[in-house]
């Protein structure tokens, strides 16, 4: 489900977009905030938004979770191509080459800058938050929400 393309400021708008096809925010937030030319996108965890159901393994939970944060940016009309800077966090920074193997599936080549930051998250092994840049010739959302 994508946004309204008029939606999408790009100038010094803020606009904050709570999305139906996400995963359901835990908390008082919005999936994700458009400003500057800027989408910056809330921390996401490894529940898929369809079943409701989160993968018991670290490798499972990292893919869902990217996937998470990918269904937002395409919402918005972009991809995982366009993040600039993506902060990650674990429940256990021991298992960070697992981790980053499995991050690196989904960005071979030119990938963002990150942070990755071990912490103690409850129920889950992995949340990301990003930043993505929209591109001087943004066309917009594929279609209209």
């Amino acid at each position: 489900m994508n946004v309204n393309q008029k939606e999408i400021q790009m100038e010094n708008e803020r606009k904050a977009f709570l999305l139906a096809n996400a995963a359901k925010p835990g908390g008082c937030y919005s999936h994700a905030v458009t400003a500057n030319g800027f989408a910056y996108i809330s921390g996401q965890g490894p529940t898929d938004p369809v079943t409701k159901v989160k993968p018991d393994d670290l490798a499972g939970q990292i893919r869902q979770t990217i996937r998470n944060v990918e269904t937002i940016l395409v919402s918005l009309g972009l991809s995982l191509a366009d993040i600039v800077k993506m902060n990650v966090y674990l429940s256990d920074v021991t298992r960070f080459t697992e981790y980053n193997a499995v991050y690196s599936e989904f960005f071979p080549k030119d990938p963002p800058a990150r942070t990755t930051i071990g912490c103690q998250l409850v129920g889950i092994q992995v949340e990301i938050d990003c930043v993505a840049a929209f591109p001087p010739d943004y066309p917009g959302p594929a279609s209209d929400l």
